[in-house]
């Protein structure tokens, strides 16, 4: 079992990659920590495999915390700018998922990470010849993929689900969307529907006059104005 330390200061996003890790065999969540203070003890208390780390915390850089142990990890960010890109991977961070990211991005990852120690314990007495070590490299970096939904794009994802954080304490409904968007409606019912299946909306039923039921989607996932590609994790 792959013990992981999740690490960010959105408790509701936390929430989040707790359940996507979750969702993958042969995982654990151990602890959640929500600022540089709590990742350091839960690191030294829980002793993870692996922890999936943002770069933002309330009390100190996520990066300081990367450089400060040797523990397997994948940042988890909204920070894209180059120099802290490079800087997490000089202090070795494994890989690096950019929000807003999808459930399967993050699955995808997590995956290949398996493979990867899978891979790492399979050496005969302890040491690699190069074929070995490209192997590993190989199934670490076999997740690395951007995901759109067969049939989706990206760009109307992200118009859905930021038309439904415009108001989201309201229930709304396919039709007042795609006439929003000027999109169809099936196609906007579509976008909802993965949103809600992602755990990012909530579907409720209103019954008219006719005894059809209307369908209505109410934001679920944190606000703040980030949503990605697909149903997506929001997040700063």
């Amino acid at each position: 079992m792959i013990r992981v330390l999740v690490v960010e200061d959105d408790f509701r996003v936390a929430k989040v990659h707790v359940s996507y890790t979750d969702r993958v065999p042969g995982f654990r969540v151990v602890g959640t920590a929500l600022t540089a203070a709590d990742a350091r003890r839960m690191l030294a208390h829980e002793q993870p495999d692996l922890m999936l780390l943002d770069t933002y915390l309330p009390d100190d850089s996520g990066l300081t915390v990367l450089a400060e142990t040797d523990v397997d990890t994948i940042m988890l960010t909204a920070m894209s700018d180059a120099a802290a890109v490079r800087k997490a991977f000089a202090h070795g961070a494994l890989n690096y998922l950019l929000k807003p990211f999808t459930a399967e991005q993050l699955v995808d990852r997590l995956t290949a990470y398996s493979r990867y120690r899978t891979a790492l314990a399979m050496s005969s007495g302890g040491t690699f010849n190069q074929e070995d070590i490209d192997r590993c490299r190989r199934h670490l970096h076999s997740g690395d993929r951007t995901v759109t939904p067969k049939g989706h794009s990206s760009v109307t994802a992200r118009l859905v689900a930021e038309r439904l954080q415009v108001l989201p304490h309201t229930a709304r409904t396919a039709a007042e969307i795609a006439a929003e968007l000027g999109i169809a409606r099936a196609t906007t019912q579509r976008y909802l529907a993965a949103l809600e299946q992602d755990g990012l909306a909530l579907m409720s039923l209103r019954y008219g006059a006719t005894g059809r039921p209307e369908h209505l989607y109410r934001w679920k996932g944190p606000t703040g104005g980030d949503s990605g590609p697909g149903p997506s994790l929001p997040g700063r």
